[in-house]
């Protein structure tokens, strides 16, 4: 199995280092990761400017490059600058949750979003920021629960977060806003945005990733990339718009 891994954090951190280390008993990694941390970048991709890629040590066995871009962007070189094919596309780990809305302007999740359309499996993987070392003792339960319940033939794309000594695994989906957001002023024309976690509004529904997160539980969330709202647009066909 050919493995392609990316983050948003960059290629230096921790996360992609333990998903990588975890991946190489499935198969053959290869790594594209940003060069320098590109959080909150979303889907976005560089196509006005030329982008800096080289190939670096990384570990034994595994293939790395270092890209001067976004996730997406990682993502897109390992497919179409590389000419390969993967058999499964891992972002992560992410130092931070990504849950409820926010997962929009993730990087980790954007990257997984790319991935898909090139139609190939795929998982974001995340945790609380000094919970990555524990997130990588549970890769093997959720690998396991996605293969086990088949999960890949229903959905490409997974979102998982992985909080402090989880007691179980639970499918999720989308909850609210997870941070505040304000703007915070700084020296001269400068402002800082910033945010604080917010608790969802619905906080006993277990079901919801920002909430299972916070009862004990991984969250597995599947993912889609249309932003077509079948609903609307089949009511509206049905009226013979």
């Amino acid at each position: 199995m050919r493995i392609l891994i990316v983050n948003d954090d960059g290629i230096d951190t921790l996360g992609i280092k333990l998903l990588a280390a975890w991946a190489k008993k499935y198969g053959e990694v290869t790594v594209v990761a940003p060069k320098v941390e590109q959080s909150g970048k979303s889907q976005a991709i560089e196509f006005v400017q030329p982008v800096e890629i080289k190939k670096v040590p990384f570990m034994e066995g595994v293939t790395a490059y270092s890209m001067a871009s976004t996730p997406a962007d990682c993502v897109r070189f390992g497919f179409v600058g590389l000419n390969t094919s993967y058999d499964l596309v891992l972002s992560g780990v992410n130092r931070g949750v990504n849950v409820g809305s926010d997962i929009v302007y993730s990087g980790t999740v954007g990257a997984i979003f790319e991935a898909g359309r090139f139609n190939v499996p795929s998982i974001a993987f995340s945790s609380f920021p000094d919970g990555q070392e524990e997130a990588a003792k549970h890769f093997d339960a959720v690998y396991q629960y996605i293969l086990a319940n088949n999960l890949f033939k229903e959905n490409l794309l997974y979102n998982v977060n992985i909080p402090h000594d989880p007691t179980g695994i639970k499918l999720t989906y989308q909850g609210s806003a997870y941070f505040s957001d304000m703007f915070i002023k700084q020296e001269g024309d400068y402002y800082l945005q910033d945010g604080e976690p917010l608790a969802d509004e619905f906080p006993d529904d277990v079901n919801r990733d920002t909430v299972a997160i916070h009862k004990g539980f991984i969250s597995i969330s599947p993912l889609i990339q249309t932003r077509t709202c079948m609903k609307v647009y089949e009511k509206l066909k049905a009226k013979g718009l």
